[in-house]
């Protein structure tokens, strides 16, 4: 077996699980069949039910009960065993006929003391003891009308969707998001005068939500479960006021100080807020194909990581009606083939014009082994090319079955290559680049009246034109690159045109999309007034202001934008570029803006000898492997920067890259317009 990493542990959880699922009616909450997903597949949990009475459900309120031939049930749950999710557990066993109930919590039994404010002294006490779980097994019986039946909850760390080897996400988390100056404000409301925050760096764990507090809690869990998995003391560090709360919680983490005790491997764990840096997620400078892949293809329902891939190219059906929704789509994540996992990892890793060959390559490669007629083509590949070779399997189902893993990557790489967006993606890009020459030599009014005539109502736009979404985008690129910026006059009258003209374009949308329905408050266009649209608009502003001084409390990491000069032009250098250059320095100085987390008394002491003795604090760089958790998400081109940069700065250092979600533009309004980033739906 390889050293353990990202995939062992998702693994590892996932063999715990199938050990009980034989014959059992199994229902999965969307996180787990996430991380099931990317890690084992679903085949893999079907062949560990076996038998043909036995269906995978998911886990709802309405969700189907189990017949009289069902008498074994397995729940796998990402949450908190409280609440909605144990009434919704209750009514599932109540309309079933279970003599067998397993419950899997990926949240381990001191988070739910935490969850039912069992005091930190008590919960000591209970060490070894899982009185929660206990009682739940009790109700489960009560539940299924015979105290004599059997019923388990145990907890799993089914934590991550490993995309790669290098590359997993927590889909439990992926509404996570970091605070911005106006949140403060909010929590404020909350706490009398003599205690108000001035400002995020004076939020700590004990002014968030209770909400919030036990999200937080819940993921510190599944990392301590993580790093007990890879055999390592970690030390943690925060870029971010958010990162700094999650870090803190890491470090003295009651479960995690006992486990260090006995660890033999070192790691540094560092945690970067996304806020600091949102031009990363909302640009189009990634040379990536995986990153157009997932911006321009329907999302995979119940996933916020994969994307649907229509297959109808290989049946012999006629899809006339664009309308019709997929019945059996594609997907990236391909787990159980060897092949198709190589060749998605290489297209994770290499830039576009090389990914598209390498596609090509292996569709061929596939086709000369089945000894399929192919006929061979040199020079670019174009997508009437890679069709022509995936329609060679059409007929031929021995062929067809041994590469469809192959063969959906193939399709899903001809369709964005066909998507009308992938063009458009140029369009981005070009004014991109014009807009970071513009801020260099400009000011922010100039630049936000280049983008007054691209504000264009529905009835005025073309395919070329931007939607009122992607306008949003490139304001959050606009503001983020910028920064800190001077208010004056020019500046507030420039901001006032483009409020007026954006609070149009909403207004004259024929229908409100998801985003511009939160964003309004109208579920419908016929009840948005301009006059709601406008204190809409201005609102969103005060969100554009708060993310171009997200850096202002950094010293170091002040800016992600490099001025042009008579040899360079202008150019946007990323934050987590920033980071690990900084962490790699071969200076080693003390990092400025990547604060080291405590994690007790002995490193409180250290801290303050090291004021008047030759006492080294703890640095990123100290130990040999580096894992990078980006807070509210990280782009594919981020992900290997990172993996591409680590070895070249340091080299024998492994780095692992974590983060709640994989990102694509249209995620980062959505995520920024959240209602409900202080008060995180956590099942109850």
């Amino acid at each position: 077996m390889s050293a353990p990493g990202v995939l062992s542990f998702t693994q590892q959880g996932w063999e715990q699980v199938l050990a009980k699922v034989k014959r059992a009616l199994v229902y999965l909450d969307a996180a787990c069949a996430e991380s099931l997903h990317w890690g084992c597949g679903s085949t893999r949990l079907l062949e560990a039910v076996g038998g043909p009475e036995c269906h995978l459900r998911e886990f709802e309120p309405a969700a189907v009960g189990g017949g009289a031939k069902q008498p074994k049930a397995v729940f796998v749950l990402s949450c908190l065993l409280k609440g909605r999710t144990v009434e919704t557990l209750r009514d599932i066993i109540c309309r079933s006929h279970f003599q067998y109930c397993v419950v899997v919590t990926a949240v381990n039994h001191a988070v739910h003391l935490t969850a039912n404010h069992v005091p930190a002294a008590a919960a000591a006490e209970l060490e070894g003891q899982q009185p929660v779980f206990e009682q739940l097994e009790e109700k489960l019986c009560e539940w299924m009308g015979n105290m004599n039946y059997t019923a388990e909850v145990l907890h799993v760390p089914l934590l991550l969707a490993p995309v790669a080897p290098h590359l997993a996400l927590t889909p439990a988390f992926a509404s996570l998001f970091p605070l911005l100056p106006q949140d403060v404000h909010l929590l404020n409301s909350a706490r009398p005068d003599k205690r108000r925050l001035g400002s995020l760096s004076e939020v700590d764990a004990t002014a968030l939500t209770p909400e919030l507090f036990l999200q937080i809690r819940c993921l510190v869990s599944g990392l301590s479960s993580l790093c007990e998995h890879l055999g390592v003391r970690e030390e943690c560090f925060a870029v971010g006021s958010l990162s700094r709360i999650i870090a803190a919680d890491l470090a003295n983490y009651a479960p995690a100080k006992n486990r260090r005790k006995t660890a033999t491997g070192r790691a540094s764990v560092v945690f970067v807020d996304r806020t600091l840096d949102l031009t990363g997620a909302t640009g189009h400078h990634g040379d990536n194909l995986v990153e157009k892949i997932i911006s321009v293809l329907p999302q995979l329902p119940g996933h916020t990581n994969d994307v649907m891939v229509n297959m109808v190219e290989l049946t012999a059906l006629q899809n006339e009606d664009k309308s019709q929704s997929m019945v059996a789509p594609g997907c990236l994540a391909q787990p159980k083939d060897a092949a198709a996992k190589a060749l998605w990892e290489a297209l994770l890793s290499t830039k576009h014009k090389e990914a598209v060959m390498e596609v090509r390559r292996h569709l061929v490669e596939a086709a000369s082994r089945e000894n399929l007629p192919i006929k061979m083509s040199m020079g670019r590949v174009t997508p009437g090319q890679l069709l022509s070779y995936i329609h060679l399997f059409k007929n031929n189902l021995k062929a067809l079955v041994s590469h469809c893993g192959l063969l959906q990557l193939g399709l899903a790489t001809v369709q964005t290559l066909k998507h009308p967006q992938t063009a458009k993606w140029d369009n981005f890009l070009a004014f991109e680049r014009l807009l970071l020459q513009s801020i260099g030599e400009s000011t922010m009014s100039v630049v936000l009246n280049q983008l007054l005539p691209m504000m264009k109502p529905l009835n005025q736009r073309t395919n070329n034109d931007y939607s009122p979404e992607e306008l949003l985008i490139l304001l959050i690129y606009i503001y983020s690159v910028g920064g800190e910026f001077t208010v004056d006059k020019d500046l507030g009258e420039a901001e006032e045109k483009v409020k007026k003209a954006l609070a149009q374009v909403f207004c004259e949308e024929s229908e409100l999309s998801p985003l511009l329905q939160k964003i309004t408050g109208c579920d419908s266009s016929i009840k948005l007034t301009f006059h709601k649209s406008k204190i809409a608009v201005d609102e969103l502003f005060t969100s554009l202001r708060d993310i171009a001084g997200a850096r202002n409390l950094m010293k170091q990491f002040k800016s992600v934008y490099v001025p042009g000069n008579h040899t360079h032009q202008a150019s946007y250098k990323p934050l987590l570029r920033q980071v690990v250059e900084e962490i790699f320095n071969p200076e080693k100085p003390d990092p400025v803006d990547i604060e080291h987390m405590s994690s007790g008394l002995t490193d409180l002491l250290k801290t303050g000898f090291s004021m008047f003795m030759k006492v080294s604090r703890p640095h990123p760089s100290d130990h040999p492997l580096l894992i990078l958790f980006v807070v509210g998400g990280v782009t594919v081109s981020e992900a290997k920067m990172i993996k591409d940069l680590v070895p070249s700065l340091k080299p024998g250092t492994q780095v692992i890259v974590l983060s709640t979600r994989l990102l694509k533009p249209f995620n980062i309004p959505e995520l920024l317009f959240a209602t409900d980033r202080l008060h995180p739906d956590l099942g109850f």
